[in-house]
């Protein structure tokens, strides 16, 4: 499974992803708009990132929206996710 923890790699893609996500979702995002950004988000990550990108928001798209609506930082969500250290 790509998606262990412990590598420093895909916390900073989380986290990046996460980002780029939350700031196309808006400051009080609902589903839809997270959904949309979910979309987007990975698209514009460019090529190496975009297919982890995409891996991760389809494995954890409940824990990412629901963390993007609590106004969770991208950090937090990706720890909560165990892709990186809390």
């Amino acid at each position: 499974d790509s998606m262990k923890p412990g590598r420093g790699n895909k916390c900073k893609v989380c986290t990046k992803a996460l980002k780029k996500i939350k700031k196309l979702a808006g400051d009080d995002p609902n589903e839809a708009a997270v959904a949309a950004a979910l979309q987007k988000g990975c698209r514009v990550l460019g090529r190496t990132m975009r297919g982890l990108c995409q891996k991760l928001v389809k494995k954890y798209q409940d824990q990412i929206t629901e963390g993007l609506q609590n106004g969770d930082m991208p950090r937090d969500i990706c720890a909560a996710m165990g892709i990186c250290q809390s």
